[in-house]
Parts: structure tokens; C-alpha cells; sequence
């Protein structure tokens, strides 16, 4: 199951450079990722600084 970005995300930037496989964009108002590309490794959740990333 494909990791989601929750409402907690202050668009800091911090997980789209850790994804490995680009699937983490900006959005409106906050960091998206397509679950299509996901590959599940949680590289970003681990880089997120306020902890806005999870198993979806």
C-alpha cells in the first residue's frame, strides 16, 4: 500500500528528495504522492521532519 502525506505537511520539501522513484510532488497545499509510483520503501516518511507521512 502506496505511503499518503496527511494534513500535518508544511510543504518543506524535505520527503520529495528523498523519494527514489519521484513519486512525491507540491500540491496546493501540501507534498503529494502518486500512488501509482510509490514503491512502498518509506524512504520518505523517514525524512519527513514533522512526521506527515504513513502507510495509506
Amino acid at each position: 500500500m502506496a505511503y499518503v502525506i496527511n494534513d500535518s505537511c508544511v510543504m518543506c520539501g524535505a520527503c520529495e528528495g528523498q523519494c527514489p522513484v519521484g513519486a512525491i510532488s507540491a500540491g496546493d497545499t501540501q507534498y503529494v504522492i502518486d500512488a501509482d509510483t510509490c514503491i512502498d520503501c518509506g524512504s520518505c516518511a523517514g525524512g519527513c521532519p514533522v512526521g506527515a507521512i504513513s502507510e495509506g
